[in-house]
C-alpha cells in the first residue's frame, strides 16, 4: 500500500522555479541594474534559462603557404579551447579557402584562460603541417547582447608556435560570448557533440519544420460510356479503380451489364502540395472474383482540378480514356480508332474542409485548407523547454548505458525539434519556441525521444545503431485549461507503458505561457463550431474518417521524413498517436469507469433524495418540503433557482480550480491495476503474431465481456419494447387497462388545477417511510408484465 501510494505521488505534476529570463554576468539581469542596462524588460527568450556559450566564427583566410613538395596547400582550421577541439573540412589546393563555420563551447564546461585557432595543412602521409595560430586571451572576449547585429569578423595575422613572430596568411575570425538566443546557434559545432561526426552531425541540430499542406481530394464518378470488353459474347459488368499515391478506391460494380455505365459515387482521396502524384483511373470489367479485364486508362494531373471554397458544385468533365488490349506490334492501331470510351467526372481539391491527421481528442489545430478562409489569431503560444531530469538509460554504448535525448513538440503545422544532448540523463535544452493560437480548445503536444542515428556504435534494445527512435514519453497541454498571462513551470512526468507495466521514464520540465490577443474573439469561439463549416454541411462518414486520418498521417510522416535532418516516422506516428483506435482491453475499462465517473453525481443525488424520503435526517426533509411547497406556490421561480444554484455552485467550487495544466493520470488510464496479459494483448500486432492458444485463450475472454455488453443491450432493448406494447395490443387486457387509465387520467386532469396535482404527487413521493411498503409498486409491476419481443428471438 506505501509503494503505491509512493507511485501515485511520484507520477504527479511538480512544481519547479528556474531563473528564466536574460541574466547577464556580473549579476546584471536584462531589464536590470547589472553592468548592461536596458529599458527593454521583455524579451523573446524570457522562457527559459540563459546558458552562455563562446562562440567561434571562421570565415576565411588568405595567403596561405603553399607546401614545398606538393607546390598546393590543403588547409583547414584547428580551434581549440581546453580538451574541446573543433576542425574545419578541408580544402585541396586552395591559398585562399572559405569555411563559414561556426564553433560553440559550453561556457559551464571551459577550463582554460586561452582560445587558440590553429590553421593546418592536411598531410596524407605523415602529420599534419603547422601553418599559423592565433591566440585569444578569455577575459577579453567581448560579449554579444541580442538583437545587436552580429560581430563583424577581423583579419588576424598567423603566428609562430612560439607567438613570438607573425608568419604569412591571414585568418578572418569573431569570437564572442553570447547565449541560445544567437541567431548562429542552431547551426553551429558544439563542443557537447564534438564525439559525433559525419552524417551523424545533422541528427543533432535543433529544427523548425512545417506540415505539408494537406487537400482532400473529391473525385465524382459520374459514368462512362463506349466501354468496350475484348470479350465481344457479353456486355461489361464495369467498376472503376482510382489511385493517388499509395492510396487506391473502388466504386461499387455497375449492377446492370452495359457499355453506357452509370454510378455517381464519390472517391476520396489526401493529397498534398506540392502535388507529386497523378490520379490514376482505370475503367475495368470484372469477369469472375479474382479476375479483372483493365478497358481504360487515364493518370491526370492534380493540379488541373478546381480548387472549391465552399458547397457549390463544381462543372464536371469528360475525359477521354487510353485503350487497353492492344499488343506491342499493335500500338499504332490505337489511334485508328474512330471512337474513343470516356469516362465523365467531377473532380475538385476541397479547400473548406481541415484534413485531419491526428485524433480529434488531441486536436491542435482546425483550420480549413484554404488560407483565405482563415480567421485572425486570438492568442500566442510560447513554450520553454527547460530540461529532462532522470531519464532511464535506453541503449548501450561501449557497455554502459546511456541516452541520448531530445523533444519534439506540435502543434498546428508547426513542429520544432531540439538538439541532441548526448549522453546525459538530465538534458539541458533551453530553447524557446512559439505559435500563433487561432482556437484555444486545442492540444499541445510533446514528445522526448532517444536519438538513435548518431553514427556510433551505440545498440538501442540489443540492435544495431540504425534503429528506431526510441520513445521516452510524451505530454499534452490542453490550452483551454491555461489562465491567460500566466508562466506555468511544471515538471511532467514522461511515462510509458510497456507489456511489463506502466513505467516513469523521468520528467520533463516546461515553462509555458499563452497570451490572449483579443478576448472578445475568444468568446466568440465558444459558440462556433470546433471545425469548419463543411464538415457538417457535408459531413463524412465514420469509416471514411478513419481511413482519411490514417492517408493524411501516413502522408506527413514521409514528407517530414524528406527533411534534414529528418523528423522520422516512429516519431510522427507517436506525436500523432497512431494507434490510439486499436482495441485494447485496459482502454476500454478506462473508458467505462469514466462514464460510470459521470453519473456519480446523479447517483449521489438519488441517493441524497432517498435519505429524505427516508426522513433519516428530518430537518432536511421538512425543509425540503417548505422549498416544494414555495415552488408549487411559485412555479415561476423553479427557472430562476435552477440557475442561481447553479451558479453559486460554480462560486464555491472557484477556490478549489486546478491550480496546474491535466497531466497523464494513470489510474483514470487504468494503467496500474491492468493485468500483464492485457498489455501483452495490448502490444500484438495487428494481425496477430501469437501463438494459437493465447489467440484463443484471448479469443474467449472478449466473448465473455461481449456476453456482457450483449446482456445489458438485450435488456435495454426489452425496456424499450415493452414501453412500444403500451399501445400495440401485444396484450390485449394490459393494453385496455392502460387506455382506460389513460381516459381516466385525461379527465382528472382536465378538471383538478395542475398545482394541486404536483402538490399531491409531491407530498405522495416525500412521504413518510411508515407509509411506505417493501414491495414494488403497482406502475413497476404493471409494466414489467408487458410482452417483450425477447421471446422471439432465437
Amino acid at each position: 500500500m506505501q509503494a503505491s501510494s509512493n507511485h501515485q505521488e511520484d507520477y504527479k505534476l511538480k512544481d519547479t522555479h528556474p531563473q528564466l529570463g536574460e541574466r547577464w554576468p556580473h549579476g546584471g539581469v536584462r531589464g536590470g541594474g547589472g553592468w548592461i542596462s536596458s529599458d527593454r524588460v521583455t524579451s523573446t527568450y524570457d522562457l527559459v534559462e540563459q546558458m552562455y556559450y563562446l562562440y567561434v566564427r571562421v570565415v576565411k583566410a588568405k595567403d596561405l603557404p603553399t607546401n614545398a613538395v606538393t607546390g598546393g596547400c590543403d588547409p583547414y582550421v584547428e580551434v581549440k579551447l581546453g580538451n574541446y577541439k573543433g576542425k574545419t573540412m578541408h580544402f585541396e589546393k586552395k591559398t585562399n579557402p572559405e569555411w563559414h563555420q561556426v564553433f560553440a563551447f559550453s561556457k559551464d564546461k571551459i577550463q582554460s584562460s586561452v582560445l587558440e585557432v590553429y590553421v593546418r595543412e592536411r598531410d596524407m602521409v605523415s602529420r599534419d603541417d603547422y601553418l599559423g595560430k592565433v591566440v585569444f586571451d578569455m577575459n577579453e572576449v567581448p560579449t554579444r547582447v541580442p538583437p545587436d547585429s552580429p560581430l563583424a569578423p577581423q583579419w588576424y595575422r598567423l603566428e609562430d608556435r612560439r607567438g613570438d613572430s607573425k608568419v604569412k596568411g591571414e585568418v578572418m575570425l569573431a569570437v564572442w560570448m553570447g547565449t541560445q538566443a544567437d541567431e548562429a546557434f542552431p547551426e553551429a559545432w558544439h563542443s557537447d557533440a564534438a564525439t559525433v561526426h559525419g552524417e551523424g552531425v545533422f541528427n543533432i541540430r535543433s529544427k523548425v519544420y512545417v506540415s505539408p499542406k494537406l487537400w482532400y481530394l473529391r473525385v465524382n464518378v459520374i459514368e462512362a460510356q463506349d466501354v468496350e470488353s475484348q470479350d465481344k459474347t457479353q456486355l461489361p459488368q464495369v467498376f472503376v479503380k482510382a489511385q493517388v499515391g499509395n492510396q487506391v478506391l473502388k466504386t461499387k460494380t455497375c449492377p446492370t451489364r452495359t457499355t453506357s455505365p452509370f454510378w455517381n459515387e464519390d472517391l476520396l482521396f489526401v493529397a498534398a502540395e506540392p502535388f507529386e502524384e497523378m490520379l490514376v483511373m482505370t475503367v475495368e470489367n470484372k469477369m469472375g472474383p479474382s479476375k479483372d479485364e483493365v478497358m481504360g486508362r487515364i493518370s491526370l494531373p492534380l493540379n488541373i482540378f478546381e480548387r472549391r471554397m465552399d458547397h457549390r458544385p463544381v462543372h464536371s468533365r469528360w475525359f477521354n480514356l487510353e485503350k487497353f488490349g492492344f499488343g506491342a506490334l499493335e500500338g499504332d492501331k490505337r489511334h485508328e480508332l474512330k471512337f474513343s470510351s470516356r469516362v465523365h467526372l467531377r473532380v475538385c481539391l476541397e479547400g473548406a474542409y481541415h484534413v485531419l491527421d491526428e485524433s480529434t481528442m488531441y486536436i491542435s489545430d482546425q483550420r480549413p485548407t484554404a488560407r483565405q478562409l482563415w480567421k485572425q489569431p486570438i492568442g500566442i503560444l510560447e513554450v520553454g523547454i527547460l530540461s529532462a531530469q532522470g531519464l532511464l538509460p535506453m541503449k548501450t554504448r561501449d557497455g554502459r548505458g546511456t541516452t541520448d535525448a531530445y523533444c519534439v513538440a506540435k502543434y498546428g503545422q508547426k513542429w520544432v525539434r531540439t538538439r541532441t544532448i548526448l549522453e546525459s540523463s538530465t538534458p539541458k535544452w533551453n530553447e524557446q519556441y512559439t505559435w500563433e493560437v487561432y482556437d484555444p480548445c486545442t492540444v499541445i503536444t510533446l514528445g522526448v525521444f532517444d536519438n538513435c542515428h548518431l553514427g556510433g556504435n551505440e545498440k538501442p534494445g540489443g540492435g544495431g545503431g540504425t534503429g528506431k527512435d526510441s520513445r521516452i514519453g510524451k505530454v499534452r497541454i490542453r490550452l483551454s485549461t491555461l489562465e491567460t498571462d500566466r508562466i506555468y513551470t511544471h515538471a511532467y512526468p514522461l511515462l510509458v507503458l510497456h507489456p511489463s507495466g506502466v513505467k516513469k521514464m523521468g520528467e520533463l520540465q516546461l515553462a509555458v505561457r499563452f497570451t490572449c490577443l483579443s478576448l472578445a474573439n475568444m468568446i466568440y469561439l465558444y459558440g462556433h463550431p470546433l471545425l469548419p463549416k463543411m464538415h457538417y454541411l457535408h459531413p463524412f462518414t465514420v469509416n471514411q474518417l478513419d481511413s482519411l486520418r490514417y492517408q493524411a498521417m501516413s502522408i506527413v510522416a514521409v514528407r517530414l521524413g524528406r527533411a534534414e535532418p529528418p523528423l522520422r516516422k516512429e516519431v510522427v506516428e507517436y506525436m500523432l498517436d497512431v494507434d490510439s483506435h486499436m482495441w485494447s482491453m485496459r482502454r476500454s475499462k478506462a473508458n467505462f469507469f469514466r462514464i460510470v465517473s459521470l453519473f456519480s453525481g446523479m447517483i449521489s443525488m438519488s441517493r441524497w433524495l432517498g435519505e429524505v424520503c427516508q426522513w433519516k435526517n428530518p430537518v432536511t426533509s421538512v425543509l425540503v418540503h417548505v422549498l416544494f411547497f414555495i415552488l408549487i406556490c411559485y412555479p415561476e421561480l423553479i427557472l430562476p433557482t435552477i440557475f442561481l444554484y447553479m451558479f453559486l455552485i460554480g462560486i464555491w467550487n472557484y477556490r478549489f480550480r486546478p491550480r496546474h495544466p491535466p497531466h497523464m493520470d494513470t489510474k483514470l488510464s487504468w494503467a496500474e491495476a491492468v493485468h500483464r496479459d492485457e498489455l501483452d494483448e495490448e502490444f500484438d500486432t495487428f494481425p496477430t503474431s501469437k501463438p494459437q492458444d493465447v489467440v484463443m485463450m484471448r479469443y474467449d475472454r472478449l466473448r465473455s465481456v461481449a456476453g456482457r455488453i450483449q446482456t445489458v443491450v438485450g435488456d435495454m432493448a426489452t425496456q424499450g419494447e415493452r414501453f412500444q406494447s403500451l399501445l400495440s395490443w401485444r396484450d390485449p387486457r394490459a393494453t385496455s387497462l392502460y387506455i382506460i387509465f389513460c381516459l381516466i387520467a385525461a379527465v382528472v386532469l382536465y378538471v383538478t388545477p395542475f398545482k394541486i396535482l404536483a402538490l399531491v404527487a409531491g407530498l405522495f413521493w416525500l412521504r413518510h417511510p411508515r407509509f411506505r411498503s417493501k414491495m414494488p409498486s403497482a406502475p413497476s409491476n404493471f409494466f414489467r408484465r408487458l410482452p417483450a419481443r425477447s421471446d422471439s428471438m432465437l
